[in-house]
């Protein structure tokens, strides 16, 4: 599949989420920021939130750069988001 309809920009949020990643397991490492734990609790949580967004953004291209069509789309995104499905 090739998408690209949104020039792969799913990508780049994939990555801040990896980046939010490493703050929250770092963060009581030396060098971390040692940031409080309600605080760190919102950045996991935002990293879920970016990463489901990434694969939205991701479906949605496939569906509208014609790599899959309507039906594969709704088998996709019940796989994936299940809970988003209603």
């Amino acid at each position: 599949m090739s998408g690209g309809h949104f020039d792969y920009q799913q990508f780049p949020i994939e990555g801040i989420a990896a980046e939010i990643e490493y703050l929250v397991g770092s963060n009581s490492s030396r060098g971390g920021r040692n940031y409080p734990d309600d605080i760190i609790e919102k950045f996991a949580e935002a990293a879920i939130f970016l990463r489901k967004t990434a694969a939205m953004v991701q479906q949605i291209d496939w569906l509208v750069s014609g790599d899959d069509g309507p039906g594969k789309f709704r088998e996709r995104w019940a796989e994936e988001m299940p809970e988003n499905d209603q």
